[in-house]
């Protein structure tokens, strides 16, 4: 088939996408039975970060998808057995609660009004419907993921792995019920974990109070009705006549109080007066301080956000609006010492559900990241089979040894952060959708276990467990747990990479290290990649409310997946947010055209397209750099896959295509004749190199070539041990590059020929100039005089290079712009050694230094061309 005019994306990518389905290339046992690869080759694993079922993929998506393929496809063309497995998350908050306001916002009902079973039947519509978006859209990208082994983390398989790793850990003493302060959403009237709250700044009214002989601060009074305890720091030498335990009567919201006095250092002395009363029941630090000192605690506020009887005549009122109520009866009784309007603090809220969070006590179930169990096997470095150790640990250890590397290695301070820093991660939810915790009760009795226990009377818990929990297991849930004999377990787990944004480093990450080290003694990947945001073109955050969001789809329709792809992966380094517009996907559109155009070119070129697989014999010194090149342009693409340098690769990829393909070695093969091994055998290597990063584009002209197998399976390029000496070829693009730009300084017309003469002494460069005489004129346009002896006439154009000039007749417009040109240069040069030369070069940073004396050099070396 030959190439058309122009390449269309839209008329192939469907019609390629499917036919890499219909020969189930991307499943690896298939490629062992066709022979693409074998089972004793090594594993290229990699697990697909499930994107949640709440809506389509966007352009964080994109990038994910994009970078993941690359590695796919490049590990696939290396022969090795390579598995890239689908699924999508249930997202259980995110998911309910977008069901719950539609059905609020359509019906009027809640989930209450429903019951149970409808509403979840609704939920899993909506999840179904977006499941099948979001794996559309994953295709539309060219994502080279086996479909065969797609999973669902609320699905049959992952609903058995969940319930056994909670069986066991139950039974290891890891996971247990308990009173503890948790992050209450009133609005989802539900719980959720740290690691789900936003921060969100605000200005507001800062009370300060009379406790007794004390001032106490707060932001928050309506909490204050049932405080009885004053805490100061010991070594606080203001409050050294009050003793630890000491009582004191005192007047207060609703009367009289006994107050107990609390030493401990939680507090802070510098903060306000350094006092403060304690809350237990609806902040975490006084409920950390009341456990280490055995105190009581009272609710105040319940899980609607109402005030409790405690608050007498307040009771039921909204917190918000009993809050101007309180302050005035605390005015009235003389407790009200001042009011600080422009106080700055921090709320919490739920980023999934929206609603404001309200510490509350509540009888939940924990996993305890301090609690010492033993390993019953292990391939953890450091830490051996039978080994006691505690979760926290097991996280720990895997990064500190280097068995896992985290990329870029600056993030390793933020995992480490957060792991130092765990607490007892709290897993119960009290939502409707999500894995039911596999726990029931009769009277006293509890029974934990993966099937429903015998005989009647038996209640399940009603809760569900959080998102996390199953997306913790996803590496090894995946591949047939809890059978560890299952094929995939042996030959995948643990798998290479995982691949995700920088944003959910403790939110996934880390849990899947915790529950991979305990539940199977081994880690759940190698590497981990982070990926940086998907910001506008002006680096602000991507929002609909803003209206600067770029859609996926919207991309593919327009420019197509491959220049998509291009653009969000070349010109982005790891672990750092990038820039994305849409006149960047059109220039990337322009480059997947202008592969095509050269290879139409070359096919149009050669007298018989074929695939030349060795090295053809090179016999010119184009054909030896433009051979050399490819072997460095393979060498470095392969180095720069292998350690994650996307970017980089797809920068060198770009520059010999465009720069050294294109505009050198085509234009010489118009000159030079019987190329056509040389640019089949270039243009075949370079569009395997190209494949992972445009799969689509590659695809369509590999079919030109005489070869049955399609590229997505053709083996990826070997580097060539042959030693070639490029000076020649080097010599030859300084003379075209120079007569280029003294034709441009000269003020020639494109495409009119002109005399320009080359001045040399040097014998060499004689016999070379005479010898490459024909391609140097008809690359440049030029009539090529070649002497040793410099003109006598003054008003010519010059280029000086150290073993040749050139000259030229110069138009009087160039003369008098090359003339203020070097005034403004000589100008420069004046400035820059008067600065240097001042007390600047002594008291400035070396670095400063060095940098003004390089713009010296560059400036005189410029001067010099025109002398």
């Amino acid at each position: 088939m030959q190439l058309s005019k122009t390449y269309q994306s839209k008329d192939y990518e469907d019609r390629i996408y499917q036919e890499w389905l219909d020969e189930d290339i991307f499943n690896p046992d298939t490629c062992i039975k066709k022979g693409i690869t074998s089972e004793k080759a090594e594993h290229f694993s990699m697990v697909l970060p499930p994107p949640n079922v709440t809506g389509t993929l966007h352009m964080g998506h994109a990038a994910m998808l994009a970078i993941e393929d690359v590695m796919v496809r490049y590990n696939r063309m290396q022969g090795k057995r390579t598995l890239w497995l689908p699924g999508t998350d249930h997202a259980a908050i995110a998911t309910q609660s977008k069901v719950e306001k539609i059905l609020f916002d359509t019906t009027g009902q809640t989930r209450h009004d429903l019951g149970r079973e409808k509403f979840l039947k609704k939920v899993d519509n909506f999840a179904q419907n977006s499941h099948d978006t979001i794996i559309s859209q994953a295709k539309k990208m060219g994502s080279s993921l086996d479909w065969s082994r797609e999973a669902f983390t609320l699905d049959k398989q992952r609903n058995l792995a969940v319930k056994t790793v909670f069986e066991k850990m139950y039974k290891d003493g890891i996971i247990y019920r308990g009173d503890r302060i948790v992050n209450w959403d009133p609005k989802m009237q539900s719980n959720v974990s740290d690691d789900e709250i936003e921060r969100i700044e605000e200005t507001t009214d800062f009370y300060y109070l009379k406790y007794g002989p004390f001032t106490i601060g707060t932001a928050r009074p309506e909490t204050k009705f049932g405080d009885k305890y004053v805490v100061m720091h010991p070594d606080d030498k203001r409050y050294t006549k009050y003793k630890h335990g000491q009582k004191i009567e005192l007047e207060w919201i609703n009367g009289l109080v006994t107050a107990t006095i609390i030493k401990d250092e939680a507090v802070d002395p510098k903060f306000g007066t350094g006092v403060m009363t304690i809350t237990p029941w609806h902040d975490v630090t006084d409920f950390e301080i009341a456990q280490r000192h055995n105190l009581s605690y009272e609710q105040i506020i319940d899980e609607n956000g109402k005030l409790m009887a405690i608050a007498q005549e307040f009771a039921g009122q909204d917190i918000f609006d009993a809050r101007p109520k309180i302050v005035n009866k605390l005015k009235e009784k003389g407790l009200l010492v001042k009011i600080d309007h422009n106080y700055i603090h921090s709320i919490a809220k739920n980023y999934r559900g929206g609603g404001i969070i309200e510490p509350q006590i509540r009888t939940q179930w924990f996993i305890d990241v301090n609690k010492k169990f033993t390993l019953p096997h292990s391939n953890i470095d450091g830490i051996k089979s039978g080994d006691e150790v505690t979760l926290k640990q097991l996280m720990q250890t895997v990064v500190q040894t280097r068995q896992i590397k985290i990329i870029p290695d600056r993030f390793n301070k933020t995992y480490f952060h957060w792991v130092d820093n765990l607490r007892d991660w709290c897993i119960s939810r009290q939502i409707w959708y999500g894995h039911r915790i596999p726990v029931w009760y009769k009277g006293d009795e509890i029974y934990v276990g993966v099937d429903a226990p015998q005989g009647d009377g038996w209640q399940q818990d009603p809760d569900t467990l959080d998102t996390w929990f199953s997306s913790g297991l996803w590496t090894f849930s995946t591949m047939g747990y809890p059978d560890t004999n299952n094929p995939d377990m042996k030959n995948y787990h643990p798998t290479t990479v995982m691949e995700t944004g920088y944003d959910i480093i403790f939110f996934w990450v880390a849990r899947m290290i915790l529950m991979t080290t305990y539940t199977l003694g081994d880690i759940p990947f190698k590497y981990v990649y982070l990926h940086g945001m998907v910001r506008d073109e002006k680096g602000a955050k991507m929002s609909k409310s803003v209206g600067n969001v770029i859609d996926p789809l919207d991309m593919i329709e327009k420019f197509g997946a491959d220049a998509t792809r291009l653009s969000l992966m070349i010109g982005t380094t790891p672990g750092n947010d990038m820039k994305l517009s849409e006149s960047k996907v059109a220039g990337f559109r322009n480059f997947v055209n202008k592969l095509w155009n050269i290879s139409r070119y070359i096919m149009m070129t050669v007298q018989e397209v074929k695939h030349i697989e060795t090295e053809p014999k090179a016999n010119t010194i184009a054909d030896e750099w433009i051979l050399s090149e490819l072997n460095q342009l393979i060498k470095d693409t392969s180095k720069d896959i292998d350690k994650f340098n996307f970017s980089q690769a797809g920068e060198k990829l770009y520059d010999f295509t465009w720069n050294k393909l294109a505009d050198w070695y085509v234009e010489i093969a118009k000159i030079e004749k019987n190329k056509d091994d040389i640019l089949l055998f270039v243009l075949g290597n370079l569009l395997k190199l190209w494949h992972p990063f445009m799969p689509f584009v590659t695809e369509v002209i590999w079919k030109n070539f005489s070869t049955d197998n399609q590229l997505v399976i053709t083996k990826w390029p070997k580097v060539s041990s042959k030693k070639v000496d490029n000076n020649k070829f080097s010599t030859l693009q300084t003379i075209i590059s120079n007569i280029r730009t003294l034709r441009v300084n000269a003020g020639i017309t494109a495409g009119a020929t002109t005399k320009i003469i080359l001045v040399t002494t040097h014998n060499d460069l004689i016999n070379f100039v005479q010898e490459y005489k024909t391609v140097i004129e008809k690359m440049t346009k030029t009539e090529l005089e070649l002497t040793t002896d410099k003109p006598t006439k003054d008003d010519l154009a010059s280029i000086h290079e150290s073993y040749f000039s050139l000259f030229t007749s110069i138009s009087t417009v160039a003369k008098n712009k090359q003339a203020e040109e070097k005034k403004n240069l000589e100008k420069y040069i004046l400035t820059l050694k008067n600065k240097l030369d001042s007390d600047f070069a002594k008291k400035a940073p070396k670095e400063i230094v060095e940098k003004e004396k390089e713009k010296l050099k560059q400036a005189e070396e410029k001067l010099n061309k025109f002398l």
